[in-house]
């Protein structure tokens, strides 16, 4: 595992759903930056892991489908290099960065569920980490979505915690608090990104490096992470 760079699967990340008007242009601006790291770092192959309504492996070839957010765009208009079926959007995202970065080597999709166990998730990371040759990571993954009375979740005072503890972890590079988030909790505070944090601390189960952080916030009360982290020599 050469390394791992962290991103939001945030809807506003494609553009098709924001206009010409860039919403958030820093966030973009972080996750170009990750990815960018990520493709430098010189990997054989980059897995791609996301949330997603059923834990699967999908096909390199898929892409980005945003009908669900605007049915306009159904059409195959909102499409990355692919030609294959409509991918999860963590999953679409985190091809377009790559595809953005320059990425033209190989690449593996694996959705994860919100509702995968802990032990599933880490063997999950760890199968990942093991591919043999230069592997590297991309986790499309957010924090709480209950930052704010206009987040999706509301203000609950939980999520602030939930959050500056997963923080903490990536900065550090002990992601061993990772292993261990409560998945109840993480589903009450609607942090979809539990599993692929957990598949995150399988794939890098030592010490991490203390990571570069490009980005940490809570906009529309929905906490985004980040960040770029290699493993300690």
């Amino acid at each position: 595992m050469v390394g791992a760079a962290i991103c939001p699967p945030a809807p506003l990340l494609a553009r098709e759903l924001t206009g010409l008007d860039p919403v958030l242009p820093e966030l973009r601006r972080a996750c170009a930056a990750a990815a960018g790291r990520l493709v430098l770092s010189g990997p054989d192959v980059i897995a791609v892991v996301g949330p997603a309504r059923r834990t699967a492996a999908w096909p390199a070839d898929g892409r980005l489908g945003l009908g669900a957010f605007a049915p306009a765009l159904s059409c195959g208009r909102a499409t990355v290099r692919g030609t294959g079926p409509p991918l999860p959007l963590s999953l679409g995202l985190g091809i377009r960065l790559l595809d953005e970065a320059g990425y033209r080597g190989q690449r593996l999709l694996r959705s994860v569920s919100p509702d995968e166990p802990a032990a599933a998730c880490l063997q999950l990371g760890a199968d990942l980490g093991r591919l043999g040759g230069r592997v590297g990571l991309l986790v499309m993954a957010d924090g709480s979505a209950c930052r704010g009375v206009r987040a999706p979740g509301y203000l609950d005072p939980r999520a602030a915690g939930f959050d500056a503890a997963l923080e903490r972890a990536v900065r550090g590079g002990d992601l061993s608090a990772l292993r261990v988030m409560e998945a109840g909790l993480a589903g009450e505070l609607l942090a979809a990104g539990r599993a692929a944090w957990q598949v995150l601390a399988g794939a890098m189960p030592g010490r991490a490096t203390p990571a570069e952080v490009f980005y940490s916030d809570a906009p529309f009360g929905v906490f985004y992470l980040v960040a770029w982290l290699t493993r300690s020599p």
